[in-house]
């Protein structure tokens, strides 16, 4: 299954912002608007799928670990 991760319109624009910011602070590199879409569109396609799938992981395991919770409550019959 191919999924791809996507991001609405007026988040990426937060994001682009957050990028040329970044890079004017640390770097003091003034990136236009298409430079920092590109920086990141190459940390949706590369970076992201691996922070997404951790974050499936993680929830999974908290999921898993609150089902075993519930299973622990349980009435046993007395015989």
């Amino acid at each position: 299954m191919d999924r791809k991760i996507k991001i609405n319109k007026d988040k990426k624009l937060i994001m682009i912002g957050k990028i040329k910011d970044y890079f004017l602070k640390e770097r003091g590199d003034d990136l236009g608007d298409l430079a920092a879409e590109l920086v990141l569109d190459f940390f949706i396609e590369e970076l992201a799928p691996d922070i997404y799938n951790t974050a499936i992981e993680d929830s999974y395991t908290y999921i898993n670990d609150k089902l075993q919770d519930l299973f622990a409550l349980q009435i046993v019959k007395r015989k």
